[in-house]
């Protein structure tokens, strides 16, 4: 069978094949009252094509810990009930189809309360359904950003439980993979570059100090994450600059840390930390998680232009990871892995009711 529809066993969670979805923000939550934060009809639909088109896991989109988490007012959450009810609702499809259903949970830090993409992503105040964002130091992201409320370490520490309080959550809304999102330049990939953590106390300054906010997530979410289910954690593997920032190196040595505190697959992506140039490609990001798999016992997935069957099944035969995610090409064909099945001999579960696309 093609590489890329083999199973893949993490603890004791088995996903079907190794093309996965990565988490895209769909910014089309309520952005206040009652149902902020909440998903409906637009999600239900977006998730359900890409299990209908056979992928293998799903990541649910960035989903705040917190109001003050999300990375736009129409971000979603887990910070209450009704949000994990509706939930419920996308979980039990997408498992129905054969499909994982996992989540990343998220905090935005010193780039949230922005809005959406395409009303042009620049921050907003109160009277756009904005606040003031938090954030290892008050350095502000660029130019156009305001400066960030400091954390103290009380707000540290109330996050730490925030992160708890989502994953069970999020076990009650029947996810089956937790993702905690350490990349793109939101607060946890903040704590850990030198390029927008500033603390010298004992959350920043030496390598240890910058990972010490992540590995406490981790260990917190760990343990209230069932011990039989898988949890990821998302990095960006290089701020991309030539100096002062972080590095493929610290990611290896990350990889090696979070491995030893229960993380069961590194997603490795990069950038979002600094307004600096990348130099993209097909793959551009491939090698990233090449280095962590070769360099640790820590399994990976690979993501960034991957679009191609032929090329996602090279990446697993070269040994570059363990599986692949798939973003914008998911949005243009939430079919592409039955497509590839096809292309490379794999099978994947189709619905009955599509039986004659076979």
């Amino acid at each position: 069978m093609s590489a890329l529809f083999q199973p893949f066993t993490l603890r004791e969670l088995t996903i079907p094949n190794r093309v996965w979805m990565a988490p895209m923000c769909q910014y089309s939550a309520e952005p206040e009252g009652p149902l902020a934060g909440v998903p409906h009809d637009w999600h239900f639909a977006h998730y359900a094509a890409r299990a209908t088109g056979g992928t293998g896991l799903i990541l649910v989109e960035a989903t705040a810990v917190s109001p003050e988490g999300r990375i736009s007012p129409y971000d979603l959450g887990l910070w209450n009930d009704t949000q994990v009810e509706a939930f419920r609702r996308i979980t039990r499809f997408l498992v129905a189809q054969g499909t994982v259903p996992g989540v990343q949970l998220a905090h935005g830090g010193r780039k949230a309360s922005t809005d959406r993409p395409w009303k042009g992503g620049a921050p907003v105040g109160p009277e756009a359904h904005g606040w003031q964002p938090l954030a290892p130091s008050p350095v502000p992201f660029d130019e156009r950003h305001p400066v960030p409320t400091e954390l103290t370490v009380d707000g540290i520490r109330e996050i730490v439980g925030r992160f708890a309080a989502a994953a069970r959550r999020a076990l009650a809304a029947g996810f089956e993979v937790a993702e905690i999102h350490g990349a793109h330049g939101y607060l946890i990939n903040e704590f850990l570059s030198p390029h927008a953590n500033h603390r010298t106390d004992a959350y920043g300054g030496s390598y240890e100090n910058r990972v010490r906010f992540a590995l406490e997530v981790v260990d917190a979410v760990r343990e209230v994450w069932p011990a039989d289910k898988p949890l990821f954690f998302r990095v960006s593997a290089t701020d991309w600059l030539e100096e002062g920032g972080w590095t493929a190196d610290d990611t290896v040595r990350l990889a090696l840390d979070l491995h030893a505190h229960g993380v069961d697959l590194l997603d490795v992506s990069t950038g979002g930390n600094a307004v600096v140039p990348i130099p993209t490609g097909p793959g551009y990001q491939v090698p990233f998680a090449a280095r962590v798999k070769a360099e640790t016992p820590l399994p990976v997935a690979a993501v960034g232009l991957i679009t191609e069957a032929a090329q996602a099944q090279k990446i697993l035969v070269n040994g570059e990871a363990d599986a692949v995610l798939l973003g914008r090409e998911l949005l243009r064909n939430p079919s592409w892995a039955r497509q590839a099945a096809r292309e490379l001999g794999g099978e994947v579960r189709v619905p009955d009711q599509y039986h004659r696309s076979v």
